[in-house]
């Protein structure tokens, strides 16, 4: 179910939707309420409870920050919303709905640390092959997804490859490339930690190399993304994990992503000089003033009801483009939608540094710490752009979460020698 659910996350234009029904129409959305849906019926089957539970802090946090957004739902509704935002409103629950069905098959589903490896592992080679997408996107300065229009009964937006700067800005899969980059920079700490324990099962070759090829190729990514966000997001994953990689890796990680860089500065034309434009010259960026004056507006929209929000989904981009997801969160939710919300990102690096601490297996306590390094880099990025708005950004983040989650519970049962049942027995 979850590797269905990452197919129709990252294998399809994250615009595409089934166009009778709109934008209740996207399928990977509509495969979360349906996990949603098997939860519910697996739980009712349950007859006896887990000898040993385990706290799940991610699944509180997330239960909270839905209750907070029903309840701005309702407040918004009873004070009156104009007709073009009650739609959106609604369809931002079912979005709450499909991200609750992948966070709790993710913590109940997962078992095993087997299972987790497994899915981890499809992580990684789904974005090492989005990452190649967005380097053939580069050369090519063309979507190359135009086949999925030729689908029948589904709808896909115009999909264009622009530049900045005469440097071409991929957006691989999804709809933008802040989009793109937060998918490839949240799985990168995952497969540095699968090349590094030479773990998860796929290889290349003998020597173990088959990791080390989506790490370089994220990495380059990262590197001809033309995005501030997308370099500061690379950062992040090289100075969370660098610390915890052995000390035999740590000076070819150093020495291979600077060859890397050198070469792609070498190869494409413009690429340093842009690259350092957007840093040198952010001040006078629009995106950057944007972003600032934003900042400004900010505590005006928030004013108008502070505690709970103005209505999850009801803030239109006709009113203001933040580009900042917990900005859009404290206009939509509230203060205690952000706090809701913080709490989410909280305890899912807790949880991965709880599983970390507790287990004694090197492997496990590097892929727990890979999972909260990926959470840290989100949050981060979010503050870029509104990730929630966007399908893969949100989906991700989410279905990462929900690892964070299920690697606390199978370090916990390893702990206790307790072998976990599967969900219904």
């Amino acid at each position: 179910m979850l590797t269905v659910y990452l197919v129709l996350l990252l294998g399809m234009p994250s615009g595409a939707a089934i166009g009778a029904l709109g934008s209740l129409g996207r399928p990977a959305m509509l495969w979360g309420v349906v996990m949603l849906a098997w939860w519910v019926i697996a739980k009712l089957q349950v007859r006896v409870g887990e000898l040993h539970p385990v706290r799940q802090p991610v699944r509180f946090a997330f239960l909270l920050f839905f209750i907070v957004a029903l309840v701005s739902f309702a407040v918004a509704m009873l004070r009156g919303q104009p007709d073009d935002q009650v739609s959106p409103a609604f369809t931002a629950l079912i979005r709450l709905l499909s991200w609750a069905g992948v966070l709790l098959i993710t913590i109940d589903g997962i078992r095993t640390r087997g299972d987790l490896e497994r899915i981890v592992s499809r992580i990684g080679v789904a974005a090492g092959l989005l990452a190649a997408l967005g380097i053939v996107q580069f050369i090519t300065k063309s979507s190359l997804l135009d086949f999925f229009g030729l689908i029948p009964g589904i709808t896909v937006p115009i999909m264009d490859v622009a530049e900045r700067g005469g440097v071409a800005r991929v957006p691989g899969t999804a709809v933008h490339p802040l989009e793109y980059a937060t998918v490839l920079n949240a799985a990168l700490p995952l497969v540095i930690a699968a090349a590094v324990s030479h773990g998860f099962k796929w290889q290349l070759t003998k020597s173990r190399i088959g990791w080390w090829v989506p790490v370089a190729l994220i990495s380059l990514s990262a590197l001809i993304a033309v995005s501030r966000s997308a370099i500061i997001g690379f950062g992040v994953a090289a100075v969370t994990m660098i610390p915890v990689l052995p000390r035999r890796y740590r000076g070819v990680v150093i020495v291979g992503g600077i060859v890397l860089a050198a070469a792609a500065v070498v190869v494409i034309p413009g690429l340093l000089t842009t690259t350092l434009n957007l840093f040198a010259g952010a001040s006078n960026d629009p995106s950057t003033q944007s972003r600032t004056g934003g900042l400004a507006r900010a505590p005006g929209f928030i004013a108008a009801s502070p505690l709970v929000g103005a209505g999850f989904g009801t803030f239109l981009p006709r009113y203001y483009i933040f580009d900042n997801e917990w900005v859009l969160v404290a206009i939509e939710l509230g203060i205690v939608g952000v706090i809701a919300f913080g709490g989410i990102f909280v305890t899912a690096i807790w949880s991965g540094i709880t599983a970390r601490r507790r287990s004694t297996d090197p492997a496990t306590r590097l892929l727990a710490y890979a999972l909260a390094a990926s959470v840290v880099n989100i949050a981060v990025l979010f503050a870029f752009f509104d990730g929630l708005s966007f399908p893969q950004s949100s989906g991700m983040f989410i279905l990462i979460a929900g690892l964070c989650g299920a690697i606390e519970v199978i370090s916990a049962a390893e702990a206790t020698k307790v072998t976990l049942l599967e969900p219904g027995t």
